[in-house]
């Protein structure tokens, strides 16, 4: 595993969705593989670069695309009772049935997700996360503006340019607080796995720090 601080290009930075091809060409043995990292913008400077933190299974390269500034290998090793600073950028959701009763491709009934916009709301999603993992002792929550991005769906390979574009946004939230950690084996795949919906878009990744 690795933990490393990435510079991104305003190129690739200013659609979130290009911000994360931007860190895929970091891996470029790995084309086919399925996206094995997490990650989560630091500070955007408009029009010049945003300053990513990541962490991988495998150590990246600098790409065309993405500087790598530094790197390091880390390992997990959390003893239940461990008292812990975290922080976590994440897409609070909950899932709704189709109220009018229509059914998807599949003959099963249509659902969307909608996002937790009340801090109650939004609390209880984290605690959600956490059952029988970590206890929360305390959290500060922050909620963003949302995350805008578009996605070219008919790519011109040599201009990287494209009429036809389909976008979307996702509301995050940012999450500071200290936790216990009651499951010490289920904590450490948290944290390679992440929490929740949007790693895509640099949610999920979560940090943490001894008190």
């Amino acid at each position: 595993m690795y933990l490393s601080k990435v510079t991104v290009g305003w190129h690739w930075a200013k659609n979130p969705y290009e911000l994360h091809r931007a860190l895929w060409q970091m891996f470029p043995d790995r084309p086919e593989a399925e996206r094995d990292f997490l990650f989560r913008v630091e500070q955007t400077q408009f029009r010049l670069h945003a300053q990513v933190l990541m962490q991988s299974m495998t150590e990246p390269q600098t790409s065309q695309a993405a500087q790598l500034s530094a790197c390091k290998p880390i390992q997990f090793s959390i003893p239940e009772a461990s008292v812990l600073r975290f922080r976590l950028r994440a897409n609070p959701i909950k899932t709704i049935k189709d109220a009018k009763g229509r059914l998807n491709k599949k003959g099963e009934l249509k659902s969307c997700r909608v996002p937790l916009v009340k801090e109650v709301d939004q609390h209880a999603w984290l605690v959600r996360k956490f059952d029988g993992i970590a206890e929360l002792k305390t959290v500060q929550i922050v909620t963003e503006a949302p995350l805008y991005f578009y996605k070219n769906k008919d790519r011109d390979k040599n201009t990287e340019k494209s009429n036809n574009r389909q976008g979307g946004k996702i509301n995050t939230v940012c999450y500071d607080g200290i936790l216990t950690v009651t499951d010490s084996e289920s904590f450490e795949r948290l944290l390679l796995s992440g929490i929740g919906a949007g790693k895509s878009f640099g949610c999920g990744l979560l940090s943490i720090a001894r008190v």
